[in-house]
């Protein structure tokens, strides 16, 4: 229990609090142990992967990637204090644009669109793969309008393509199940991504590997 939290959010690997760091209103996510686990290998896979997760941000945030600044990494009680940002999830963003008129939404869409291909290019030159990329963890400030991206929780350092395309096809999947009246996004998502990315070449045709793969295993079920 964080003092002073309020939960938010609990998953399968961690609760999400909001608290009070400093003079500051912060995110704490705190990784619970696995009783499955043997409490001494289980202290220290956990702490890894804390530090594994602080690491990915720190090098996205290097690397030009709006991220969550991180505050604090306490590995002894596996939790970090991260900043808290205000603004909205690309998800609600996109689920409320039925009180939108076309244009508007089109222009939206353009420009979330663009931010995302940056973000997903800046991303994966600094060899980070997110491992959710869902529009659930991608958010756009209020004052700024800039993309962040949040919940590193699966993320880990790849230099491999196919990881970096798989990254890609799970987002490809978000707005195809979750957002079919913006399904048409991810194409100039994936245009900017290959602009701004000059390692991109190898990771596109990756994807349509990684593509065929998930089509096979929805006909098979």
């Amino acid at each position: 229990m964080i003092d002073n939290g309020v939960l938010i959010k609990q998953g399968a690997e961690a609760r999400i609090y909001i608290a009070p760091f400093l003079t500051r209103k912060a995110i704490v996510k705190e990784r619970f142990s696995k009783s499955y686990r043997h409490p001494i290998l289980d202290k220290k896979l956990t702490a890894r992967r804390v530090t594994q997760e602080a690491r990915c941000l720190y090098k996205c945030r290097r690397s030009g990637l709006d991220t969550p600044v991180v505050y604090f990494v306490d590995t002894e009680n596996s939790t970090i204090y991260m900043e808290y940002v205000e603004g909205k999830t690309v998800k609600d963003i996109l689920q409320e644009q039925s009180d939108d008129d076309e244009e508007t939404s089109r222009l939206k869409n353009e420009e979330i669109a663009n931010n995302i291909g940056i973000a997903l290019a800046n991303m994966h030159a600094a060899d980070v793969i997110h491992g959710d990329l869902t529009t659930s963890n991608l958010l756009c400030r209020d004052l700024t309008g800039s993309l962040v991206v949040i919940d590193f929780g699966l993320s880990y350092v790849s230099i491999l393509p196919e990881d970096k395309a798989v990254d890609l096809y799970v987002l490809e999947r978000t707005f195809t199940s979750t957002h079919p009246n913006s399904e048409t996004m991810f194409a100039p998502i994936l245009e900017i991504y290959t602009k701004k990315y000059k390692d991109s070449g190898p990771v596109i045709s990756k994807l349509e590997e990684v593509r065929l793969r998930g089509r096979k295993r929805s006909m098979v079920g």
